[in-house]
């Protein structure tokens, strides 16, 4: 399946040339030219965790029901559930902080010929009201807020699903065998130079999100998720250290 970001991407050079240090890692407009070819290049399995989103939305979709992508970035899972949506009264509010990610995901979205209507919010996923979900999506963006804010946002996502609704988390994890985040690790690197960056780059793509990317070990989310309130929750995908779980609301 073509990527939704296909026709606005650009190579991803950004940690390629002399820089005089490394800053920490912004979503800005240098990032959004090159973001479909860095998380390509950079999370193995993104695009599988995409496309079955959408499968996810079709066997979960409900008329008359919500569909949220917090943390949207350029609208890969928004338009992932667009393209599954058919049922009457459906709508997505896809939300990223970013206005530069926006104003491009406003771009793709009105290149898109999907019916069903999406609400696109430049804010705070934080500040949104979730109401009236069938599902929710939170693919790689739970992992850029303050730790101390994740629980209140699992909860509140929790309260606004539907009975029966699902979440979709997808993050980067650490182990808790140091032997197998070595190995993870290692192997991430090695995912990264099959890709095509170099050393250089791979080592500054490590240092800059340092301070604005805090994964965490895959039973703290579990943990997290029982405490919001949601019945169950199951990895469904896991490469190395990147893991997408499903939560279920109980019906």
């Amino acid at each position: 399946m073509k990527s939704p970001g296909d026709t606005f991407q650009t190579p991803d050079d950004s940690y390629a040339g002399p820089l005089s240090e490394i800053a920490d890692f912004q979503f800005d407009e240098n990032v959004v030219d090159v973001f479909p070819d860095m998380i390509r290049r950079s999370v193995p399995g993104y695009q599988e965790i995409v496309d079955m989103t959408g499968l996810l939305c079709e066997r979960f979709a409900r008329p008359e029901a919500n569909y949220y992508d917090l943390g949207c970035s350029l609208g890969t899972a928004t338009l992932a559930m667009r393209r599954q949506l058919s049922h009457p009264g459906c709508r997505i509010i896809a939300v990223d902080n970013s206005p530069a990610m926006t104003t491009r995901c406003r771009e793709i979205l009105a290149a898109d010929n999907s019916t069903a209507p999406v609400l696109l919010v430049c804010g705070d996923i934080r500040d949104v009201p979730i109401e009236k979900a069938a599902m929710v999506v939170l693919n790689f963006t739970l992992q850029f807020l303050p730790e101390k804010d994740r629980p209140d946002l699992l909860q509140r996502i929790c309260r606004g699903l539907l009975p029966g609704g699902i979440l979709v988390l997808s993050e980067q994890i650490v182990q808790d065998n140091a032997r197998f985040q070595e190995l993870y690790t290692e192997m991430h690197h090695a995912f990264r130079k099959n890709r095509g960056y170099s050393e250089l780059e791979i080592s500054r793509k490590r240092s800059a999100p340092e301070k604005v990317l805090i994964p965490e070990p895959l039973e703290t989310h579990r943990r997290r998720l029982r405490e919001a309130g949601f019945e169950r929750s199951k990895v469904w995908y896991q490469c190395f250290n990147f893991a997408s779980l499903i939560a279920i609301k109980a019906e």
